[in-house]
């Protein structure tokens, strides 16, 4: 039997084929601009039934990733009907994603009607932080009424990172581990997680909220968006100040060049102004947050640098935590430079924290997920 993983995106399908008892990858693909869903997918599932022996009828389950599941869903979810319309009532705090997971879940559920059907939520891993990270400061009925405060993102990645760095902690049990991991991709997010629960993200109501991002400006004064939009400020329209914030800020805005840290780090090398302004706010502000979650944690045991950034920019990396040894971040320069999309540590002599690069794998962590909910069915 058969495990199928799939992440439907507002643009491009992520997909991977995994044995279910091995956990071994039969196969693993994408296809991107896809601007017919039924067909895409229709496609995906006609190369892998050319895969598999015993055809889709070996498909036991489909994962889904599913980016908001408010605080509703904490845990992944077997999806029935009362399951299908929670992921909609959703919809409106995340109109770019939740529309393409249903599509996924919707077309699954019609193709392979034998095979089930388990949703896994970018929003539960953040489900246990507590009432003074989880609140904004409006008032009450209205944060209720509204379903306004912190959300956060990246948790299926921040969990699984989480996880690993557990296991290469050794000695340090869950119970009595702090560690802080950084999501760094063209979006950004970071998680401090205490005794395996999170108890603060940097990502909020929206994706928008907190680190410099590719294209997204993280934290800013909300009275910007209400001066942007009076005669003063240029009189931008809602969804000028929408796409300015979400398309145009972050990297992109402050280099005027481009959100790939790739080519600002080369522009940078070449005395690119604005490249160098962009990296260097880009790093000031995850300093700042990695400073703030070793408050947040009495003291971290780990930090956990992944995804694109995090994983392959070992500038970034050096330069996010140089200055923080008084903390006790220590970083290795001379192994922080050799690792480039590999797990490794990267812990410098004297350092109080241990500080690892690990590659993140939300698939293999929705697979985890399917196998452990259609086991617990059984």
């Amino acid at each position: 039997m058969s495990i199928l993983v799939l992440n439907c995106g507002s643009s491009s399908i992520k997909f991977t084929l995994y044995e279910k008892e091995s956990g071994l990858i039969i196969h693993r693909g994408m296809e991107d601009r896809v601007t017919d869903y039924d067909q895409s997918l229709e496609k995906i599932l006609s190369d892998l039934e050319a895969l598999l022996p015993g055809g889709l009828l070996t498909l036991e389950a489909v994962g889904h990733r599913v980016v908001h599941g408010g605080r509703r869903f904490r845990h992944p979810h077997l999806i029935d009907a009362e399951v299908l319309e929670g992921v909609k009532s959703c919809t409106e705090l995340a109109p770019l994603h939740n529309p393409s997971n249903i599509r996924g879940i919707e077309f699954a559920a019609r193709r392979l009607p034998d095979a089930h059907q388990i949703a896994v939520f970018d929003t539960s891993f953040h489900t246990t932080i507590p009432p003074e990270a989880h609140h904004y400061a409006l008032p009450v009925k209205i944060a209720k009424k509204y379903r306004i405060h912190r959300y956060g993102f990246h948790g299926i990645s921040h969990g699984y990172v989480h996880g690993r760095a557990l296991q290469l902690l050794g000695d340090m049990s869950e119970g009595r581990s702090g560690v802080i991991t950084c999501h760094l991709g063209n979006g950004c997010s970071m998680a401090a997680v205490k005794n395996g629960r999170c108890v603060d993200t940097s990502m909020g109501f929206t994706p928008l909220e907190g680190l410099v991002m590719g294209t997204r400006s993280g934290d800013l004064d909300p009275a910007i968006v209400h001066y942007l939009m009076s005669p003063e400020g240029g009189a931008f329209t809602d969804e000028e100040v929408h796409d300015l914030l979400n398309r145009e800020s972050g990297l992109k805005g402050l280099s005027g060049l481009s959100s790939d840290v790739r080519d600002l780090l080369e522009a940078r090398s070449r005395g690119h102004a604005g490249a160098a302004l962009a990296l260097s706010v880009f790093a000031y502000r995850l300093k700042k947050y990695i400073c703030a979650y070793h408050g947040v944690l009495s003291g971290a045991d780990a930090l956990v640098f992944t995804a694109g950034i995090g994983e392959n920019s070992p500038e970034m990396r050096a330069e996010a935590v140089t200055g923080l040894e008084p903390l006790g971040f220590v970083l290795d320069g001379e192994k922080n430079e050799g690792v480039r999309g590999v797990e490794e540590e990267i812990t410098g002599p004297g350092s109080k924290v241990r500080i690892f690069v690990i590659p993140t794998d939300e698939d293999l962590m929705i697979y985890r997920e399917t196998v452990k909910i259609i086991s617990a069915k059984r």
